[in-house]
C-alpha cells in the first residue's frame, strides 16, 4: 500500500514538473512571437511619413555695384512656385524590446526633413554695363528664395499636418501592445491611452 502511495506521489509530481515546464516553454514561445511581431511592425512603418505642400511668392533682386564711381545696376522679378515635404524617417526611430517585462520602450524618434523644390521664373531681367548676372546670383537668389520659403513654411500648419500624419503611425504601436497585453513608453513615460501620444510629438 505505501509503495502504491509513493508511486501515486511520484507519479503527481513528474506530471506536475511536466506541465509546468511544457507551460514555460508556451510561455516564451509566445513571448518571442510578440516580440518577432512588434519588431517587424516597427519595421512596416518604417517608410517615410510625408505631408506636401506648395508656395509661391515674388522676390524683386536688385544689385548695384560702382565702377569709377559710376553706378551699375542689375535686377530681376523672381516668381516662385515651390513644392515643399515635411517628412519623418521612421526608420531611424530608436526602441528596444523588453520581452521579459514585456515592454516596447520607444527611446526616440527622428525630427522631422523639410525638403524644398523651388521652380524659379525670371522676368523683367536687366543688367548693368559692368554689372552682369552671374552664376553667383542665381545662387543667391536661389539661397534668398528659399529662405524665403522656408518661413512661409514655419507660419503654415503644415508641419503640425506632418506631426498628426506621425502620430497616426505611431497609434499603430499602441494599438499592437495594447491588444498583446505589452505596454509602450517613451522616454520612461508610459503611453497608456491613444490621447497620451501627443507626448510622441517633437
Amino acid at each position: 500500500m505505501r509503495k502504491i502511495v509513493i508511486g501515486i506521489v511520484l507519479a503527481f509530481v513528474i506530471s506536475f514538473i511536466f506541465k509546468k515546464c511544457t507551460e514555460d516553454k508556451m510561455s516564451k514561445t509566445v513571448i518571442n512571437e510578440h516580440s518577432a511581431l512588434i519588431a517587424k511592425q516597427i519595421k512596416n512603418v518604417g517608410k517615410l511619413v510625408v505631408t506636401e505642400g506648395y508656395f509661391s511668392d515674388a522676390y524683386g533682386y536688385k544689385d548695384t555695384k560702382t565702377y569709377f564711381n559710376i553706378p551699375s545696376e542689375k535686377q530681376a522679378l523672381v516668381i516662385v512656385n515651390a513644392e515643399v515635404t515635411v517628412s519623418y524617417d521612421l526608420s531611424k526611430i530608436e526602441f528596444t524590446i523588453d520581452s521579459v517585462n514585456k515592454i516596447l520602450k520607444i527611446k526616440s524618434i527622428p525630427k522631422e526633413e523639410i525638403k524644398i523644390y523651388p521652380e524659379l521664373e525670371y522676368y523683367d531681367v536687366e543688367s548693368g554695363y559692368f554689372n552682369k548676372f552671374s552664376a553667383e546670383d542665381y545662387n543667391k537668389i536661389n539661397k534668398i528664395v528659399k529662405e524665403r520659403i522656408t518661413k512661409k513654411v514655419e507660419a503654415s500648419n503644415l508641419q503640425i499636418n506632418a506631426e498628426n500624419r506621425l502620430i497616426s503611425e505611431l497609434a499603430k504601436f499602441y494599438i499592437l501592445t495594447n491588444s498583446l497585453g505589452w505596454t509602450l513608453q517613451y522616454n520612461q513615460t508610459e503611453i497608456d491611452s491613444q490621447d497620451k501620444l501627443e507626448i510622441l510629438k517633437l
